[in-house]
């Protein structure tokens, strides 16, 4: 009976890890954001204009504390905000108009990360659809550190405050 009682929970445990690593998104996961299309593009979002998009469409964003080479947002922070990633040796591939803008980051864990003009991108996993921006202007504490994220356009990570402010303190 305990046979069953550990297989049953390990599988519990299994199921669960896929749900919550499955609705991440964004290449956070080590993998290329898209096979054969470019990592970061620029699309038009409704009652924001311009921003930058990783290749599923997902609007892609950027925190005030992360500057000159800073990764800040690890652990629970990058579970909610996730890093958009290349695996080790590929290089990021962007629009005309944001191409020459992007670069690499090495993140703590070593994971390679996109930057757009040295800020470090991520999506939001709480933005409902690809073409959706809802956490431009959210602040929000990890760890002691408090952050206040922006939604990444072309030249600039945009201060706009189109979204809840508050944040989830996690």
């Amino acid at each position: 009976m305990t046979t069953f009682r550990t297989t049953s929970m390990l599988a519990s445990v299994v199921v669960l890890l896929a749900l919550l690593l499955g609705g991440c998104g964004g290449g956070g996961s080590g993998e290329p954001a898209s096979a054969g299309g470019e990592t970061v593009s620029v699309a038009n979002v409704a009652g924001v204009g311009d921003v930058l998009v990783d290749a599923r469409g997902n609007a892609l964003y950027s925190p005030d504390q992360e500057a000159d080479g800073k990764v800040l947002c690890t652990d629970a922070c990058a579970s909610i905000w996730i890093p958009l990633t290349l695996p080790a040796g590929e290089q990021p591939t962007g629009s005309s108009d944001v191409g020459s803008q992007l670069g690499l980051i090495r993140r703590p864990d070593g994971a390679e990360q996109v930057t757009y003009e040295g800020k470090p991108l991520y999506t939001f996993a709480e933005d409902p659809s690809p073409g959706e921006v809802t956490g431009n202007g959210f602040a929000d504490d990890f760890g002691g550190t408090s952050f206040t994220w922006h939604v990444a356009a072309q030249g600039s990570v945009s201060g706009g405050t189109t979204s809840t402010e508050g944040g989830y303190g996690y």
